[in-house]
């Protein structure tokens, strides 16, 4: 008797897996979602080491205001504020936008590295956005450019110079950040995309970028080839469609392709081992024959440990301490 109920247990669960598995994969031939949460917890897990292994870097002497929320009703919009905790005028402010390939991220995994700007005698505004795919381009610039009218409008209660405002981001928060400074600076811009800049030019004093993505060719697959996994999730996440190349809104994404003589100073730099790599040359490229003053961090082809995406936030290596000298000699010479 008990073989016999052994024996018709078996393919009922087999064939309930395998009913599972085929509404698994149909799920994710026409939704993002499932890859985009596979990504989301990988990156917080790697978020979390990275901001751990960044706390014995931090010097001591900032203070900190935190979730503070740049627009009204809102649990997505919110954003940090780091300081000198002693200063006696208003500081050059440093606004950061986290990376986590738009689908993943938050503010307190840069907190550490935020710290370490500001003991340097920086603010440093770090800031949440609404990720995807809850939420699709261009929701992020629009929320982005409300952080950046509350560091305008509130710069005087935090010791923030609002006459001296520099957007920097790493990966996808970099794609962000020269997005914003290209609206900031170009009205021909800002026009196509849509977004009415909340900051003057002249506010705007600089741009830093760490291995952030800026042009589509880059990322949309070769003729005849399948779009890679992580490049698709994250980007069918982002703009809304499966091919995303094709979304009319790509092209004003690919920011390297609209940068201007008015694009401000910029720090630009990427890991030799980085999959990204090829944006970060070709937005440099970009700037440089648009008559932008840019310092560029790139390292050789043949540098062994490779370096991979995000190494800017290993202070426990060389190439990491030198990305950070590099950063605070663009800041100090703007």
């Amino acid at each position: 008797m008990s073989k016999a109920i052994h024996f018709h247990w078996w393919p009922r669960a087999l064939a309930a897996l395998l009913l599972l598995a085929l509404a698994l994969w149909g799920w994710v031939q026409v939704s993002a979602w499932p890859s985009a949460m596979v990504i989301r917890a990988a990156f917080s897990s790697g978020g979390a080491h990275t901001a751990a292994a960044l706390g014995k870097h931090v010097p001591r002497g900032t203070a900190a205001t935190f979730d503070v929320h740049y627009a009204p009703d809102s649990v997505d919009e919110t954003l940090d504020v780091f300081v000198p905790r002693t200063h006696a005028r208003p500081l050059t402010t440093i606004v950061w936008i986290h990376g986590g390939g738009f689908v993943a991220g938050d503010k307190s995994e840069i907190a550490n590295y935020a710290r370490i700007l500001a003991a340097q005698g920086y603010a440093v505004v770090t800031v949440n956005y609404t990720l995807a795919p809850e939420a699709h381009y261009p929701t992020q610039l629009q929320q982005l450019n409300l952080a950046l009218a509350w560091v305008s409008a509130n710069a005087g209660r935090h010791g923030l110079d609002r006459e001296r405002i520099v957007l920097a981001g790493d990966s996808a928060g970099a794609q962000l950040a020269a997005q914003l400074a290209n609206l900031v600076t170009s009205p021909a811009y800002a026009q196509r995309v849509g977004v009415r800049p909340a900051l003057l030019p002249s506010q705007l004093i600089g741009a830093v970028l760490f291995c952030g993505p800026y042009d589509s060719d880059y990322a949309k697959p070769a003729p005849g080839a399948k779009p890679s996994w992580f490049m698709q999730s994250v980007m069918w996440s982002y703009m809304g469609r499966k091919d995303f190349w094709n979304q009319p809104g790509i092209d004003d994404w690919s920011v390297a392709r609209h940068v201007t003589h008015a694009f401000p100073p910029a720090f630009v730099s990427v890991g030799n081992h980085d999959p990204l790599q090829q944006h970060s040359y070709a937005m440099a490229d970009a700037l440089q024959r648009a008559g932008v003053r840019v310092d560029t961090l790139f390292w050789p082809k043949d540098l062994q440990p490779g370096l991979p995406h995000e190494y800017q936030f290993n202070l426990d290596n060389e190439q990491g301490r030198e990305a950070l000298r590099r950063l605070e000699a663009y800041l100090a010479a703007l």
